[in-house]
């Protein structure tokens, strides 16, 4: 079960998010057939972003973030809203690298380390609000540390994983973040920075011991808040027809015409909608 635990640490002036996103990902390999590296780029994105919606405070608010860099993998979309029903994509789903020569999926050249992280948060004001930065690494982690430090002026550690088996499915993923809360002391701010580095294989720690084991461990008995994301995508066949009929009845004819009938992809479930010419034709009854 994926599961998002947030508390507060060290006299509540920071605080802390420990992430099992094992089945968000697994949900992403079998719906879009990611090779390892793919898996572990896109695995990483959907960690991180499903952090950033936890942060979403209204029914209805959403986000997406979307990776443009030079990398094998190509741009990588995630999307996700308030109830942390999560969704993603990426360009090849089938990247394959080298292995780095410590043995890990090489994720940064599967992102690359040339491009945008670019975050739109659209939360019931009169303008979406966007935000964008560099990538630093292509790694995630380092990447969305910089995008919450120039575009959100939050300085905060980010540790993320995902470990693929070798049966291809993914045995471990999750995330540490932690975040420094106004008024945080320069001593909370070392110990965060110390403890993180406990945290650089947390693929491993969520595969083998529980979030709770993990906080415990690491920073005391705390109160804990929990919630449960999970892979879902929106999309609907209303949806999609609402959609086709911003087009005008024209075009949609014309592509009836020549192709038979109109066939629309969902980049996020791999679903497929079917509009014969009478399917048009009751669209423009409504």
């Amino acid at each position: 079960m994926n599961r998002l635990v947030k508390t507060l640490i060290y006299g509540g002036e920071m605080s802390l998010c420990v992430m099992d996103t094992t089945d968000l990902v697994n949900d992403a390999i079998r719906i879009h057939k990611l090779s390892p590296l793919s898996a572990a780029a896109l695995g990483r994105v959907l960690t991180a972003a499903t952090f950033m919606s936890s942060g979403l405070k209204n029914d209805g608010d959403k986000l997406s973030v979307n990776i443009v860099g030079d990398g094998v993998g190509g741009p990588v979309t995630v999307s996700g809203n308030s109830a942390l029903d999560m969704r993603g994509t990426i360009d090849n789903p089938r990247a394959e690298l080298p292995l780095r020569a410590d043995g890990k999926l090489d994720v940064g050249g599967c992102i690359g380390k040339n491009g945008r992280l670019t975050v739109v948060k659209s939360m019931g004001l009169k303008e979406p609000y966007s935000g964008s930065c560099r990538l630093v690494s292509g790694e995630v982690a380092e990447d969305f540390a910089a995008y919450y430090l120039y575009s959100e002026q939050q300085p905060s550690a980010i540790a993320l994983g995902v470990k693929i088996g070798k049966d291809y499915t993914c045995a471990g993923a999750g995330g540490v973040v932690i975040q420094a809360l106004p008024d945080a002391s320069e001593q909370s701010i070392a110990k965060a920075e110390e403890v993180m580095k406990k945290f650089s294989s947390i693929s491993t720690l969520i595969k083998e011991k529980s979030i709770e084991e993990i906080i415990e461990e690491n920073f005391g008995e705390c109160k804990l808040e929990e919630f449960t994301p999970r892979y879902r995508c929106l999309c609907s066949r209303d949806y999609i027809g609402g959609i086709l009929k911003s087009m005008g009845k024209k075009e949609l004819d014309d592509i009836v015409a020549e192709q038979g009938k109109i066939t629309v992809n969902c980049e996020f479930c791999e679903r497929n909608y079917e509009f014969t010419q009478s399917d048009v034709d009751l669209l423009f009854e409504e």
